[in-house]
């Protein structure tokens, strides 16, 4: 029976030091709906990178200890250490996902029925050689599937599919996304065109528009062109998106888009209202790829929202046969729709070279990495 497990741990000091390492965690022994999971697949996500650095500055991480331990510090403002005085001085695993091979279950027939299988896992602490978890964590993913496809299967594909649930459950007709040549935008574009949903996809640089078209994207908007606001405007017309999922989170394109569906709209308008459309037109903020403050002019009428929206809160308010439904739907298209791409594989020790932190820490399309525990080195 496996007894301990190496695993990347996070911990900020309350003197305001990060420090990542590899720590050595007990693995407990599987109960009877459980099993115990080889860990060989696990991505780097955004919502990882937020526990794994936390608000500290990594352009002044500094490496030491051995290549098989190794140990990365910086500096965390002191400005910023109240939004995370709750992690203060604890050690935290890190890593929301992954998948791996069961080679330990419970007495139930339920755990029986995975040994042997090869599984995606969701429930912390996934940058790890093993994991005890129960079956209901797990996902039985398609004979033959390897690990590293069924890695990414949680946060990127149901998010996908909330995204599209939420605009039917909100009464709108098309989408607007934007970091749209991510892994999770790829995803979304595939699933859109099935679901015959328009998409208006809103990318940051030439060959990203590129590489959407190639997957079929008919509606691709560059926002470093000078003509980006006609363009979406033009774009937001032809789709009658009036909802949109922003990613970028600060700077001013949250109110950009705005700005364009209230002027789609208004085109449509067949006498003047001070007010500006009734259409509501809502943007959700996702992420943060831009870490400034999100910047609104209001040049869009009354009838507006803007507001956060996370997948476990989706996933809460759907419920429990729906939420086994999308999962088992990610499961059967984890090679074809929910596939993902990934920059590069390292190890556990791996993931903590400073050049390894700095290219996925860019959280730059593209440059998705992947972890995989049991790899030495």
């Amino acid at each position: 029976m496996v007894r301990t497990a190496r695993q990347i741990r996070s911990e900020i000091s309350k003197e305001g030091r990060l420090t990542l390492s590899l720590a050595t965690a007990p693995v407990p022994d599987p109960g009877p709906d459980e099993v115990v999971v080889r860990i060989e697949a696990a991505p780097l996500n955004p919502s990882d990178l937020g526990l794994l650095f936390g608000p500290a500055d990594m352009r002044s991480a500094k490496a030491s200890g051995s290549a098989d331990a190794p140990v990365v510090t910086a500096d965390v403002p002191e400005k910023l250490l109240r939004g995370v005085a709750a992690r203060l001085g604890q050690s935290l695993p890190v890593g929301n996902e992954g998948a791996g091979v069961v080679v330990a279950a419970g007495d139930s027939d339920g755990a029986r029925a995975l040994m042997g299988k090869v599984v995606s896992v969701i429930g912390g602490a996934m940058y790890s050689e093993y994991r005890t978890l129960h079956t209901g964590q797990c996902q039985l993913l398609p004979d033959g599937t390897k690990p590293a496809a069924g890695a990414s299967w949680f946060v990127n594909p149901l998010t996908a599919l909330g995204m599209v649930e939420t605009m039917r459950r909100e009464g709108h007709r098309a989408l607007v996304h934007t970091a749209a040549a991510s892994n999770l935008g790829q995803m979304l574009v595939k699933l859109c065109q099935k679901e015959g949903v328009p998409l208006l996809n809103v990318v940051r640089k030439p060959e990203q528009a590129k590489l959407l078209r190639s997957l079929g994207a008919r509606h691709v908007i560059d926002s470093s062109a000078p003509t980006f606001m006609e363009d979406l405007v033009a774009a937001l017309g032809e789709t009658d998106a009036t909802l949109a999922f922003d990613a970028i989170g600060g700077g001013p394109l949250a109110g950009q888009i705005l700005t364009g569906m209230e002027a789609a709209q208004n085109a449509k308008l067949k006498e003047y209202s001070r007010y500006g459309s009734t259409t509501h037109k809502q943007v959700y903020i996702y992420g943060r790829l831009d870490p400034s403050p999100t910047t609104l002019n209001r040049d869009f009428g009354m009838a507006w929202g803007i507001g956060g929206w996370l997948l476990t809160p989706f996933l809460q308010k759907i419920g429990g046969d729906a939420i086994a439904k999308l999962r088992a739907r990610v499961a059967a298209e984890i090679e074809t729709t929910f596939a993902s791409h990934y920059a590069k594989v390292v190890s556990l020790a791996g993931a903590l070279a400073l050049d390894a932190i700095a290219a996925y820490g860019r959280q730059a399309s593209g440059e998705k990495y992947l972890i995989d525990p049991s790899r030495s080195g």
